[in-house]
């Protein structure tokens, strides 16, 4: 590496130093203008604030339901999940929750028609999707509603 070799370093713009004096150029109001709330100390306006109109979200009309505070959801799995257990097993959600297939149990275990069953299982929980009712069943299980 050679002296001329080595590049400049970038220079950097000074920090405005307002209120400084004559000379500055930057004296009296300080770059704020004249007058106003934005020329005085301490002002915060916030970004939704419509100088004292009557801001937009009161004055667009407020319809509709909405259902989601509502919402039933169930703890999913698949029947492909359900190969983990032995044959003549019973399955329930507390089963379930304990071998780790299920997180929480929710307002209960939706089991869906997903995958491939190799075993005869009876599997217990509160709704079946009817795909999953005929995998069961054709491999001579049980889907038992709770």
């Amino acid at each position: 590496m050679k002296l001329e070799s080595l590049e400049k370093t970038p220079e950097f713009k000074a920090r405005k130093r307002v209120g400084r004096g004559p000379g500055s150029g930057m004296g009296k109001t300080s770059t704020r203008g004249e007058k106003g709330q934005k020329s005085r100390s301490g002002v915060s306006i916030p970004a939704w604030f419509q100088g004292g109109q009557s801001p937009l979200y009161r004055r667009i009309p407020k319809r509709g339901f909405n259902n989601k505070r509502f919402e039933i959801k169930f703890a999913v799995i698949n029947v492909s999940d359900l190969n983990r257990f032995n044959d003549g097993d019973v399955i329930t959600p507390e089963l379930l929750k304990e071998k780790g297939i299920i997180k929480k149990q929710l307002n209960g275990v939706k089991v869906l028609g997903n995958g491939e069953l190799e075993k005869k299982v009876t599997v217990k929980a509160q709704r079946f999707s009817s795909k999953a009712v005929t995998k069961i069943e054709s491999k001579g299980g049980k889907a038992e509603v709770i």
